[in-house]
């Protein structure tokens, strides 16, 4: 199946996800992760990108962004693809080493009702998936950690979709095999995220 246009409109959330060449570690150590963070931030200052969930892995990261004007995402995750590589490169005296990312970031439209808290779960039990740690607040680069320590950096931006009250233990739940394959098949394929109907909304849109 070709993939379907990139959608970069703003007021509307999106999972976005980008990995190491070859699979590759890029964060080993505190720095690493701490450097991204950082970066993130500072991209949520000058871009005005409101970030509702995110987390790094030792080769790869998950974002849940909700940009407020048109081309924004793409302007915003281009500035933090050059920046971090350019960075990462020079702290590791690699520069000319060839590529960090294995390409272009991918970003994937998500409806806003219980398909949004379905992502937002999906990204933050990366680390539990990946038997990095038992409990999603327990791995601190991520933004289960951020919320169960109400940390303030990188700032997290309030959900269009209210939490659910008991979020802890809730996000903690392992997702259905239905879910996480319904994720999966709109990374893999690279289209919307939510309903059927919702998806056929954007089939025909454009850049």
């Amino acid at each position: 199946m070709a993939r379907q246009p990139r959608i970069d409109l703003g007021d509307y959330v999106y999972h976005v996800i980008n990995r190491s060449n070859g699979r590759a570690q890029i964060f080993f150590n505190d720095e690493d992760y701490q450097d991204f963070e950082h970066l993130l931030n500072e991209m949520a200052e000058t871009y005005e990108m409101r970030i509702l969930g995110y987390v790094l892995m030792p080769n790869h990261w998950h974002l849940l962004l909700y940009p407020r004007q048109d081309k924004d995402l793409a302007k915003a995750l281009q500035w933090l693809g050059t920046t971090h590589a350019r960075r990462h490169h020079s702290r590791k005296g690699t520069v000319g080493g060839g590529h960090l990312y294995q390409g272009r970031y991918k970003s994937f439209l998500i409806q806003e009702d219980l398909h949004l808290l379905t992502v937002l779960k999906y990204i933050e039990r990366n680390p539990v998936r990946a038997k990095l740690c038992t409990r999603t607040e327990l791995w601190s680069w991520g933004s289960a950690y951020r919320r169960k320590n109400k940390l303030k950096k990188p700032k997290l931006s309030a959900l269009p979709i209210d939490l659910p009250r008991d979020y802890t233990e809730w996000v903690n739940i392992p997702e259905s095999a239905e879910q996480l394959k319904s994720i999966r098949q709109s990374v893999n394929r690279g289209v919307p995220y939510g309903e059927e109907r919702w998806i056929k909304r954007w089939n025909n849109i454009k850049q």
